[in-house]
């Protein structure tokens, strides 16, 4: 399976930071005065004096705090940070995934935010046989009926849902698109039952893609991976293409640095 043995995204000193970070965060939980550096260390089985350096350099940042007992914690505004870092890693590490991802099925494969009430695709990798024209970077659709819709509204609850959609207008050339917000909710339950979404005819006819969500170092719902093509050749490689994309949303959720818990839309739920 593609992807299910790739740890080898690039290790920068931003993605050494993100697993740095992830485990404070993951640790602050049951820590509320703080957490130990050799406490970080264990649980990423790295060296203590590795750790520290990482820790006192995302203290300069003003990412993590240390106390005068020389325990970390994390720092306000590291929540304001925390998008920009998660936006610069779905654009490093996103392009090499979705290369694979597409040079492995064969297909088109995008990479979608939510944005207010719709998706904007930020990273894409094009076959030249796909038979797409032009591209979708920076160009948003209505994420009701969006490839990337349910994907990205993977964590949310029903009433974030309901005020994600609160002025939105449930229309779409699709023939299949979510006639309410209800409609999206019940389609929303149904895949994450399954681990994955089928967008089936809902953005405009005969288009179909598969999507799973990618999660981040926050323990959030980042962004989310689709498949898009023509119903006529994706549909009879659902199965096929739902793993790939699943598997490709888990090796961008590693190199986010998620939890490993959350590791995969089928853990999420």
């Amino acid at each position: 399976m593609p992807f299910a043995e790739d740890p080898d995204l690039p290790r920068t000193s931003m993605g050494r930071g993100l697993d740095v970070l992830s485990e404070l965060a993951a640790l602050s939980a049951d820590a509320p005065h703080g957490v130990a550096v050799r406490d970080v260390a264990l649980a990423l089985d790295r060296e203590r004096s590795q750790v520290s350096r990482t820790l006192s350099a995302l203290a300069d940042r003003g990412l993590v705090v240390r106390g005068d007992d020389h325990r970390y914690r994390l720092a306000w505004s590291w929540y304001a940070t925390a998008q920009e870092l998660t936006e610069r890693r779905l654009h490093t590490a996103g392009l090499p995934v979705l290369d694979e991802l597409a040079e492995a099925t064969g297909e088109a494969c995008f990479l979608g935010v939510l944005q207010g009430d719709s998706t904007l695709t930020v990273v894409e990798s094009i076959p030249a046989g796909s038979g797409m024209i032009g591209s979708w970077v920076g160009r948003a659709y209505p994420a009701f009926c969006s490839d990337a819709g349910r994907a990205v509204l993977w964590d949310a609850s029903d009433e974030e849902v309901r005020a994600v959609f609160a002025r939105t207008s449930f229309s779409s050339p699709g023939p299949n698109a979510p006639a309410s917000v209800d409609d999206f909710l019940d389609r929303l339950r149904a895949s994450r039952a399954l681990g994955y979404a089928v967008v089936d005819q809902e953005a405009e006819p005969e288009l179909y893609s598969v999507s799973a969500p990618v999660w981040d170092f926050r323990d959030e719902v980042a962004a989310g991976v689709q498949i898009v093509g023509e119903r006529r050749a994706l549909r009879p490689r659902t199965a096929e293409l739902a793993e790939a994309c699943v598997a490709a949303a888990e090796a961008l959720s590693r190199a986010l640095g998620a939890p490993e818990e959350r590791r995969g839309s089928r853990a999420a739920h």
